[in-house]
Formats: structure tokens, sequence, C-alpha cells
């Protein structure tokens, strides 16, 4: 006889949300039972965000109800939501900078105060980051920061993870794995189902799908506010779950082209390892773990390239941040000014703006990018963190500067926009323009007309051609040689 399945640990039910004329939930309903990992998939502005911040307690639909372990809840927040264990790990981090991972770690957990405190906290976060990512070697008595992305989303990680004597049940990771080298990504999805395979439910929410059907057992995709697909992880295959999100799977293929007779248009030197250059209409390359000093060359090549005091109102450089929240968007800004404050010279007479040119601008962009939003004046802040990259993006692909240099500017974007940047990228570059890209995607490398690898802060490989490809990027990474 066939055991009864034990209660929801949350049972999200018939749940709508408005914003304005805006349905971002449109009576969706969820259960998420113990024991199990759902992948949460969907282009940027489906929803998913909407239900997390419904799941976590941020957020109150004007019509659902909310049920955990059988009994429904009437009044239901951010409070109740971690009193049941539930936990979030965002994808706009939320640690504070000024403070240590120690101190953090105080504010996650309310009942860490009294005598000794400090050191009962470091025991928790030390123990937490030993479990989920072995080797870390994090220093938790330092600054967050002082961390870089990927260390900070490994810390917030594992304090999500962290038992303080009340133990997580739900932990909610929004694209966990988007500053993450491979490496490190693995290690946390095989902390997921460690902690699945003991009785804790997880939604995991990514745009890198492989990562989903190697390891949700049950797929949710949601599409304008709708659940419009849900069935075990067996049931889908990468280019099932793209067309369910209601995308054509596409396969970009490399058009990679001869270096040796481009036009150089950056050369620098390092200190230690091989020279860099990118040649006028190439797409370059930056690979390698994270953290071992890819985005410490693309600053060094924005200073090199911009004056320092005033813009130039012909860029010779523009740069697409990967921490966007940190470098990108301006939090009190519309999101019309988010994306034309690049463009200032090209949309301005005599230093007056020219609205009607800047408006126009705007809604070209929004169109050709998909930006989704009912109006460009609306906040930067009112989008998903995916279309926040897609502004930024959007910032730089319309300035006329001929080099644009991206550090990880695919974090949190969906597959089928990812397929239409890609080719813009590639327009881009056959008309002219140059890219040096570091992507922790291995996928994007491939897309490159060459390739740097970095290893402890130097270039140990430049690969071209049919060279590129993850096993030389791999190799040179860890042993500093390619086959």
């Amino acid at each position: 006889m066939p055991q009864p399945s034990p209660p929801a640990v949350l049972d999200v039910a018939n749940a709508t949300v408005r914003f304005g004329e805006v349905r971002a939930l449109d009576d969706v309903s969820l259960s998420i039972l113990p024991g199990e990992c759902i992948g949460l998939v969907g282009h940027n502005g489906a929803g998913k965000s909407t239900i997390v911040s419904v799941i976590n307690g941020g957020l109150t639909p004007q019509q659902g109800e909310i049920f955990s372990d059988g009994s429904r809840l009437a009044a239901y927040g951010i409070g109740v939501a971690r009193g049941r264990g539930v936990r979030s790990v965002f994808q706009e981090l939320s640690l504070c900078p000024n403070l240590s991972i120690i101190e953090n770690t105080r504010i996650m957990h309310r009942t860490l105060g009294g005598f000794g405190w400090r050191n009962r906290a470091r025991a928790i976060i030390a123990a937490s980051l030993d479990l989920v990512f072995p080797g870390h070697g994090i220093d938790v008595s330092g600054k967050v920061g002082a961390l870089s992305i990927a260390q900070r989303q490994m810390v917030e990680i594992a304090m999500a993870f962290s038992d303080a004597g009340h133990p997580p049940r739900l932990v909610i990771l929004d694209e966990p794995t988007s500053s993450l080298d491979a490496g490190l990504a693995a290690q946390l999805l095989a902390h997921v189902r460690r902690f699945v395979a003991t009785g804790g439910a997880v939604i995991l929410i990514s745009h890198m799908l492989n990562e989903i059907l190697e390891t949700a057992s049950r797929i949710v995709v949601m599409k304008d506010g709708k659940i419009v697909a849900e069935r075990g992880a067996g049931g889908f295959d990468h280019a099932g779950l793209v067309e369910a999100m209601g995308s054509v799977a596409t396969h970009q293929a490399a058009i990679r082209r001869s270096t040796s007779a481009l036009e150089p248009v950056m050369e620098l030197s390092l200190p230690k390892g091989q020279p860099f250059r990118a040649c006028k209409g190439e797409v370059v390359g930056l690979a390698g773990l994270g953290g071992h000093g890819q985005t410490r060359m693309l600053l060094a090549l924005f200073d090199h390239h911009s004056p320092q005091w005033w813009p130039r109102r012909d860029p010779a450089v523009t740069f697409v941040a990967g921490d966007r929240r940190e470098n990108g968007i301006f939090d009190l800004w519309s999101i019309l000014k988010n994306m034309t404050v690049a463009s200032l010279g090209d949309l301005s007479r005599r230093g007056v703006m020219n609205d009607a040119s800047e408006a126009k601008r705007g809604a070209d962009w929004k169109r050709r990018i998909e930006i989704r939003t009912p109006d460009m004046e609306n906040s930067i802040l009112s989008l998903s963190g995916g279309n926040q990259q897609k502004v930024l993006f959007a910032r730089a692909l319309s300035t006329r500067a001929p080099v644009v240099l991206m550090d990880d500017p695919m974090r949190g974007v969906d597959v089928g926009t990812k397929q239409e940047v890609y080719g813009m990228i590639r327009a881009e570059a056959e008309a002219g323009r140059t890219f040096v890209w570091y992507s922790t995607e291995m996928e994007e490398m491939q897309l490159c007309d060459r390739v740097y690898v970095f290893r402890n802060g130097a270039i140990v490989m430049e690969l071209e051609g049919d060279a590129i490809s993850e096993q030389n990027i791999l190799r040179a990474s860890f042993e500093g040689e390619a086959a």
C-alpha cells in the first residue's frame, strides 16, 4: 500500500498579484514538498521573482492563500516564513558590505545574541561554508566588502543553509551559480542534492538549463505570470524545456575569423604571463576559474582607454558590469535614464537633453532587446534582475564606442534573450566593433574568435580557432598548458 505524501512545507493556492495593470501572477498554485528540488524556469518577467516573493513572505498576493504543514496561515509575512524554515538567496545579493561575515551571520540568525555570540556565529558560518564549499579559503572574520562577487555569493548561500538552532526547511536559490565557476557550481549542486536527500526542500531558479535538468526532481515552467508546464525532471530534455518556455531551441555556431590580418585596437602587457591584444572586429574571450584576474584585466583596459575626469564625446570603450547592483544600475533612476546615461553626448545639444530623441532611443532598444516593462519611465528596480541586465547591455551597445568590455554580462539572462544577444554581438563584430568578454559559461567562450585563459592573475594560454574547447580551457586553467 503506497505511503501518503507528507504535508507540503509550503503550499501557495490560487495566488494573484497585480502591479497596476500588469498581472505578475495569475491564479498560480504551487506546492513544495519535503525531499524535493523544484526547478523554476521561465523567461525574464515570467513571474518567477513574484512567486518567490510570495513564498518568502515579502509580498502578499491580492488573492490566494498560503498553507504550511497542512494548516492555513492567516497572516503570512517574512517573520512567519523564517519561522517556518524558509530561507532565500537572491540574485541581487543582500549582505552588508561594511560588516564582517560574522556580523552578517548575526543579522541572519536573530537567536545568536548574548555573551559569546561572535564565537558562536564564527563556528556556524565556518561550518556551513566548509560543508557547501570545501576548501573555500574564505576568512569569516573579514569584511564582506573585501570579497569578490563570487565569494559574496558563496557566503550568502552558506548562510541560507546554516543552522543556528532553527534549521532551514526550504531554501530558495535564485540564480545561485551566476557568479560561480564550474567547480564551485558543482560543489553547490552536490550540496543541494544532499540537503534534499535528508528531507529538505529547494526551489532552484537558473537560466543554465543543464543545472535544472541534472538537479531538480520536478520542473515548473512559468510564462506571463502563469504556470504553463509542470512535471518530473525526467519528462523534459533541453529542447523540450526551452520550447515549454516559449522559445525555439537554437545552437549558436561559432563563426570565427582569422585574427592574423586584423588591426590591433588594444594591447596591454601584464606584470607576468603573456601580453594581451584585441583586434578590430574581434570577439576576445577571457576564460579560466573565477577570481583569477579577468575582471581586473577589464578594469585596467577601461582605465587605460578612458579619461579620468571628463567623458569623451566619442568614447573609446564602454563597459557592461557583471555586478549590476554595485557597478551598473542607478537605483533611483528610471529605466530610460539608466539606459541612456552613456549616450548623453549624442542625445543633447549645448548641454540640453533632447527628450524626444532619448525617448525614441529607449523605445528602439526596448523593442530590440525585449525589455519587459509597460513604461520606460518606471524605476529600474521595477525590473527583474535579467531585465536590468538587458538595460545595461542596451546602454553599452547604444553608444558609439568601438570597443565593448563585458564582465560576465549574461548573468541571469534567459536562454532566448542570450541567443538574440549572441547574434547582436556577432553582427556588431562583423561591422568592426571589438568585444572583450569575460564569462563563467564555457558555451560563451565557444563563440569567441580568440580566448585568453587566466590563472593566478596571469594569461597562461592563448587559444584560437579549433583550439578553443572546454578541454583546453580547463587544462590551461589548472595546469597552464593546452593540448
